[in-house]
């Protein structure tokens, strides 16, 4: 059962993340929201991701309680959730919405610290469990689709929040790796900021960050730039999720091969690479086509950072180093990329914007390596993680 339990947990929460996610900006437009309000509440979600995520699951490893702290965020989000149709003045849904983010925020690195633990020696197979959640999100986005269509943008809530319950319901199985207590501390996120190899790690993080941020907030008015219309936009999510599926199955072979670094370094440069192609592209068509490669970017640069992360916590800190991980791409690094992005897009169109972005995640992959490079041939300090 060690794949089983995580399997179906990914399936059922991406699944409600699917009912929620695609629906949540429409549902402020339809209360009438301004754009800045909406810009607002947008920005709010990496930044309350970011704080979220270190402080649940370094609270987890301080008190050993992950299991309890992981179905209490659960649950409150799950109220959050059913809540949200019923709130229509600006302060009241900002207040939620903080609520429902800070308490989802650690759920996908407990179950990833879980999953790692669950799976013993192998670890590789990480990609394969992880699939629950791509087939979750991709089985229930059209069901969502065709509910909100027929009922209204309330059911996106209530059905995001029936399926986060249902995640609550299987969390308790998945089991933590067990640790000595005392073993972390609340300077635990202090120490790994510390050591050098995990930051140039966490810069390859932000990177990925930036690089999700660009393409999942901007490729669609970059693709209306081109010429597309809504069908093709939808066609080019398709691929792109399609993409993903043979490098998570294949992901324990990649692992193997490559090694988590060595993996999570070719998908960071295959991004940087496809920024700077979306950015000569000249038609939708060619866009297209780079999406094929959608699975060489973001699910390859997971699948290795969270066997990274896992290889490289010390005792005792396996879900805050998968939180430090996760803060740093969905928090600081989507955060920082929606921001760039967006000032990028009006100043320079999306093909500046992906130019420039592109470059900076090949410079900032660059220096990493350099930097892991030269403190790889220096003597191994009595005090490295």
């Amino acid at each position: 059962m060690r794949k089983t339990w995580p399997f179906t947990f990914y399936f059922l929460f991406f699944a409600g993340v699917a009912f929620l996610a695609p629906f949540i900006v429409l549902y402020y437009q339809s209360l009438g929201f301004t754009g800045t309000q909406i810009g607002l509440l947008a920005g709010l979600t990496p930044l309350i991701t970011l704080f979220g995520t270190l402080l649940w699951t370094g609270l987890a490893d301080a008190t050993r309680r992950h299991r309890l702290i992981m179905s209490l965020a659960l649950l409150v989000g799950v109220a959050a959730l059913s809540l949200f149709p019923f709130l229509k003045a600006f302060a009241p849904v900002m207040l939620i919405t903080i609520l429902l983010n800070m308490f989802f925020a650690p759920v996908s690195s407990f179950a990833d610290s879980a999953t790692m633990f669950m799976l013993v020696d192998k670890k590789e197979m990480y990609g394969r469990v992880r699939l629950g959640g791509t087939f979750g999100f991709g089985l229930a986005a059209p069901i969502a689709g065709r509910l909100v269509q027929d009922y209204g943008l309330k059911l996106a809530f209530w059905g995001g929040a029936a399926l986060m319950f249902l995640a609550f319901v299987v969390s308790p199985k998945l089991v933590y790796r067990p640790s000595k207590a005392g073993a972390a501390t609340g300077g635990s996120v202090l120490t790994l900021l510390t050591n050098r190899r995990w930051v140039f790690f966490l810069a390859v993080a932000f990177a990925g960050g930036l690089t999700l941020a660009v393409t999942n907030n901007y490729l669609f008015p970059y693709l209306k730039e081109l010429g597309a219309n809504e069908t093709t936009m939808g066609l080019a999510l398709a691929i792109g999720t399609i993409g993903e599926i043979p490098v998570l199955f294949f992901g324990n072979q990649l692992i193997q091969r490559l090694k988590p670094y060595g993996l999570l370094m070719l998908a960071m440069v295959v991004s940087g690479i496809r920024l700077l192609l979306f950015a000569a592209s000249s038609t939708p068509n060619l866009v297209m086509l780079l999406q094929l490669f959608a699975g060489l970017t973001f699910p390859a640069m997971w699948v290795a950072g969270v066997s990274y992360a896992d290889d490289n916590a010390p005792a005792g800190m396996g879900a805050t180093a998968q939180g430090l991980f996760g803060a740093m791409v969905f928090g600081f690094g989507m955060a920082m990329g929606g921001f760039l992005g967006g000032l990028l897009l009006a100043n320079l169109g999306g093909q500046g914007m992906y130019l420039v972005v592109g470059v900076i995640v090949l410079a900032i992959v660059a220096l990493s390596w350099l930097g892991e490079r030269l403190l790889a041939e220096r003597p191994a300090a009595p005090h490295n993680v």
